[in-house]
């Protein structure tokens, strides 16, 4: 423990430090190479640094005050094996240092890699079935293809993505907007310890920070700014994955959107970021085009139809179904439609529409959604 304390504990006095945020840490530590450096410089050499207020240096020179709340944080972190890694070591992810405020630490769980490249993907916590099964198709392609898949791990696109990479056995960063000590949302407990297994987990808030709505757009820069580009799936005309994508502009990296219907709302922000410029993605080649210099192909199994970084599609093997489910199955499209409205549109009898829907589900080429709607598969 004294060998990890005499290493972090600085880093977490400096963090303590009021109204000192993460662009003037930065600076700080650019300019004295080391939180304890920082913490005995003199006066005269701290007000030479662009920002600074002589508030704050007064609290500087007064750290010990905070040394007790600072060394409680890590002697919690230590006690449950969270790893930390400060914006000085190799192991920092390397883009994420070059944005202009980017966290002083990370706290994580897991493995880090410095070397594959990340892409992040994110979208609506209340997605359609179209946009669940686009998130987690593409995160697969993505993961296959040697990338990182970041996220933020809430409900939805986030979790999709997720569980794409997780299913590809590629690799997967979630970044939360609450400490380690504290899953949010709860449901994602599971996905939380799979991520640990083979992934990262990360957070720059205490460990034991609650998920405050204020929180998230802190997040969101930290998953745009690890990312060679970022892909919005669905989002609402308001939307934090909006933040992240015009921070990821901001940073000078890629940004991409899946379009949606023209009558569904969880799409006038993806159709937003398109006319603002982002590149339209219809399929994971509209992305492995541009980011062709991070492509590594993953050795993992490829799904029928997938299309690898060489631009060569693999023969796509055809569903298996008998003339009736094929009738059914020709009159379903990606957005949930009602068994109405396949009923009408097929001219079958409501009772073998509703036998050949099951059948079809029961093969994976069909989704069943709540209140009767149905959906085709994208798995």
């Amino acid at each position: 423990m004294d060998e990890f304390s005499d290493k972090y504990l600085p880093w977490l006095i400096l963090k303590e430090i009021p109204n000192l945020g993460n662009l003037l840490y930065k600076r700080l530590i650019n300019r004295f190479f080391s939180p304890e450096n920082v913490l005995t410089a003199p006066k005269s050499e701290l007000k030479i640094v662009p920002g600074i207020s002589s508030r704050v240096i007064k609290e500087i020179q007064g750290y010990k005050k905070y040394l007790p709340q600072a060394q409680a944080e890590l002697d919690q972190i230590y006690s449950r094996q969270i790893k930390i890694v400060t914006m000085t070591d190799s192991a920092y992810p390397s883009l994420l240092r070059e944005i202009c405020d980017p966290p002083p630490y990370l706290t994580y769980l897991g493995t880090l890699d410095s070397k594959a490249p990340c892409f992040s993907i994110v979208g609506s916590r209340n997605a359609t079935g179209y946009g669940l099964n686009t998130a987690e198709h593409l995160s697969f392609s993505m993961a296959s293809n040697g990338f990182q898949v970041v996220s933020g791990m809430a409900r939805g696109i986030d979790t999709a993505a997720h569980i794409g990479a997780l299913k590809a056995s590629g690799k997967t960063i979630a970044i939360l907007g609450s400490g380690l000590n504290r899953i949010y949302p709860k449901e994602n407990k599971t996905l939380f310890s799979q991520i640990r297994n083979t992934g990262t987990i990360m957070s720059e808030f205490k460990i034991n920070s609650s998920p405050f709505p204020f929180n998230f757009p802190i997040r969101n820069r930290v998953i745009a700014g690890l990312s060679t580009g970022t892909l919005v799936v669905e989002a609402e005309k308001r939307s934090g994955s909006l933040i992240t994508a015009r921070l990821a502009g901001e940073y000078n990296r890629e940004v991409f959107a899946v379009p949606g219907s023209i009558k569904s709302k969880k799409s006038r922000g993806t159709h937003s970021l398109l006319k603002q410029g982002a590149k339209l993605v219809e399929n994971q080649m509209d992305i492995l085009d541009e980011l062709h210099q991070f492509v590594h192909v993953s050795s993992h199994t490829q799904p029928h139809g997938y299309i690898a970084a060489t631009g060569k599609k693999t023969k796509k093997r055809p569903p298996l179904m008998d003339k009736d489910q094929g009738l059914v199955y020709k009159h379903l499209d990606p957005y949930p439609k009602h068994i109405d409205k396949i009923i009408e549109s097929s001219r079958m009898d409501s009772g073998l529409v509703t036998a050949n829907l099951a059948d079809l589900e029961l093969k994976g080429l069909v989704q069943r959604h709540p209140g009767n709607y149905f959906s085709l598969s994208e798995e």
